[in-house]
């Protein structure tokens, strides 16, 4: 392969990682793009778990073999069963080496040659990675018997291709958490309102086009203001905290929930699939956990379900009022468990009045 063919080939994989929009693809585009540009057959990309001594694979590319899968759940190795990894990681990295690559053949005594003659390949090279300055992982690339060995030379490649990966890996890693930043709420952990909008939007089209059941609780926190008033704000967040722990704990019993903090002491719960019954009783068990908190004085949840018959809800706006609506009225009963939209009746006329002057404490959602 000459210098301009490799140099294509450096591009064109760094390109590649920067297109990518989640770990998984970035993974992908690494492990693909170092296969075709070592003239391999199969490429993986692991992790070194140094907690537990172990190279967990991320991805599996290009021909694999039986039983290997693209995103394995849990392939592992422990890390002693490769003589030259520890070496690298314990040793020579430790000590001020290189981060070189190096080649295994399936003639070879290592662990690796065994794995190699098992998946019916002939050479494999072995790129350490070095990300913030420390060892990361590896990059494999590997042929099968009867093409020829990797030599020198492409193990010079694979330590600047894995150089090159290293580099993509943290501009992904800085993306995914600017990503994180502007959807998760800073004080609870939990989804923001941007976070909600943006699935709420992609639930009622689900919703409208395959009829897939969208249910929104909406929770307004009761006796911030007194506890910040009282004992001081430091108190008052913790006690927003370990309400969004509750919600958290509770949507997990809803499988693929957001949990959310929308802003100030409201929050909710977005659950797209299951039905509105098994939403209630979750959302039961919410109200009772948070009554029993030590701070605060439980929470006003209200529920709207496109799985109860609230009439056609086409905009997230409108689930998003209907849920408000049920809210605004379980507050105003002091109600100590959900109200919920179309089984109380006068949650349905209130959705359905102006809303508040823009003065007032309340707002129904106004968000097209």
């Amino acid at each position: 392969m000459g210098e301009d063919t490799r140099l294509r080939a450096v591009v064109s994989l760094a390109q590649a990682m920067a297109a990518a929009h989640t770990p998984r693809e970035s993974w992908r585009a690494a492990a693909a793009g170092a296969c075709e540009a070592l003239g391999g057959s199969f490429a993986a990309l692991s992790v070194w778990e140094r907690d537990v001594g172990r190279l967990r694979v991320l991805v599996n590319a290009g021909e694999r073999a039986e039983g290997e899968q693209e995103f394995p759940e849990a392939e592992v190795y422990p890390v002693h069963h490769f003589p030259e990894i520890t070496e690298f990681l314990h040793e020579r990295w430790a000590g001020g080496g290189e981060a070189d690559a190096w080649v295994e053949t399936a003639d070879g005594s290592h662990g690796r040659a065994e794995a190699l003659r098992r998946r019916g390949r002939g050479s494999c090279v072995v790129a350490p990675i070095v990300l913030h300055g420390r060892a990361w992982g590896e990059l494999y690339v590997a042929r099968p018997v009867g093409r020829p060995v990797f030599g020198r030379a492409d193990a010079d490649f694979a330590t600047v291709l894995a150089s090159v990966v290293a580099a993509g890996m943290a501009q992904s890693e800085r993306l995914e958490e600017v990503r994180r930043l502007a959807f998760t709420d800073p004080l609870t952990g939990l989804a923001n309102r941007r976070a909600v909008d943006m699935g709420l939007d992609e639930a009622i089209e689900l919703h409208r086009s395959e009829g897939v059941v969208v249910s929104l609780a909406v929770c307004d926190l009761n006796g911030l203001k007194q506890v910040n008033d009282t004992r001081g704000h430091a108190v008052g967040d913790r006690l927003l905290e370990r309400f969004g722990s509750v919600l958290s704990l509770c949507g997990a019993m809803l499988p693929g929930a957001l949990a959310a903090r929308l802003g100030g002491d409201e929050f909710c719960l977005l659950a797209v699939g299951p039905g509105p019954d098994e939403v209630l009783r979750v959302a039961e068990d919410l109200c009772t956990r948070a009554a029993a908190l030590e701070l605060g004085e439980g929470v006003a949840c209200g529920i709207a379900s496109t799985g109860d018959p609230i009439g056609e809800v086409r905009t997230a706006r409108r689930l998003f009022r209907l849920a408000d609506a049920a809210q605004y009225r379980a507050k105003a009963a002091r109600a100590p468990g959900p109200v919920v939209a179309g089984r109380d009746n006068a949650v349905l006329r209130l959705a359905d009045v102006q809303p508040p002057a823009p003065h007032d404490r309340r707002r129904f959602r106004g968000r097209a």
